[in-house]
């Protein structure tokens, strides 16, 4: 008790680096934890989630962030013991450019994935055409933009992609960063944003915030269940809700394509990646403080900043989980 006491008492600057997925709302997170609590400090940086796991890996950083959980060969690897800690939940929406198009438009993931492959090139294809009736589709080239980062929202996009398509398994994969066939990179959320935003033709996939942020048109994908569904925090608790039931104790899941007619298929987790055990007591006890505070009070700020909050067995065990941080 008398070491926790410490790190609450002594002026503590807490270093993190990860995802952009999360960005908007743990930059909000550590802003107002900072007020409550002036003596710390987080710094994040929004570096994508590959450079997240590189530096929590090389203990470079006092924690890391992901929204693509680490391979049982990073964990080994890493420097540092680490633990995943789910923080919210979020969807990934595909985006585009289309003047004219004042609707959202059906996108079913096979054509998603053959839009990335190359096979699909113009905007008024016949698949794209079957998909949206009644809406006149220009006959024009589509460019599609990627993550040119190490990216835990590609690393959704391309697990649901690779559930989806099979073509696009045994082609591309799953991963942060992955061999593109088609398409031009942008740095982080942001970036994919913004060239969506000043290419017509273009079409991105974004994490659900950066769309609504942005003002930016994003379509509806096609379920499990086959209905198509635009990204909400609805659509991301219903597709939580059977793994929320099994969740492993480690935490890395994935809920992409999940069964149900109102589950969001690309949805997924984000995590922080923890020390088990901090060089630094009062550091670890400062962390553990602001974790605790993160399921009291950070859980409730979801939804109005377009995630969904963990839902409630999740929130029980990462509670008993954060103990165990020394």
């Amino acid at each position: 008790m008398s070491v926790m006491m410490a790190g609450v008492a002594c002026a503590q600057n807490i270093n993190a680096a990860g995802a952009t997925f999360p960005y908007p709302i743990y930059n909000r997170w550590f802003t107002e934890y900072n007020q409550q609590h002036p003596n710390i400090k987080i710094n994040y940086q929004p570096i994508g989630s590959g450079g997240g796991i590189k530096q929590a890996s090389d203990g470079t950083v006092d924690f890391g962030a992901s929204d693509g959980p680490m391979s049982d060969q990073q964990l080994s690897d890493a420097k540092i013991k680490l633990i995943h800690i789910p923080t919210v939940l979020g969807a990934v929406v595909p985006v585009y450019n289309l003047p004219g198009i004042n609707k959202p438009l059906n996108f079913s993931g096979d054509v998603i994935a053959d839009i990335y492959l190359g096979k699909i090139a113009k905007w008024d294809d016949p698949r794209l055409k079957q998909d949206n009736p009644g809406v006149n589709l220009p006959s024009k080239q589509i460019l599609p933009v990627y993550r040119s980062d190490g990216s835990g929202t590609t690393y959704i996009f391309t697990d649901y992609l690779s559930k989806v398509n099979p073509d696009w398994v045994g082609r591309v994969g799953k991963g942060t960063s992955v061999k593109w066939p088609a398409g031009v990179g942008a740095k982080g959320n942001e970036g994919v944003s913004g060239m969506v935003r000043q290419t017509p033709g273009a079409f991105g996939y974004v994490e659900l915030i950066y769309a609504l942020q942005n003002k930016m048109e994003y379509g509806a994908v096609k379920n499990a269940a086959g209905k198509f569904l635009q990204g909400s925090p609805d659509g991301v608790t219903a597709a939580a809700a059977a793994a929320a039931k099994s969740m492993p104790a480690d935490y890395r899941v994935s809920i992409t394509n999940a069964p149900g007619p109102n589950s969001y298929p690309i949805s997924s987790f984000t995590w922080l990646l923890i020390p088990k055990q901090f060089a630094d007591p009062a550091k670890g006890a400062a962390v553990k403080g602001f974790l605790e505070w993160m399921l009291a009070s950070g859980e409730g700020e979801a939804t109005s900043m377009g995630y969904a909050p963990l839902p409630a067995q999740v929130q029980a065990m990462v509670k008993k989980t954060i103990t165990a941080i020394k």
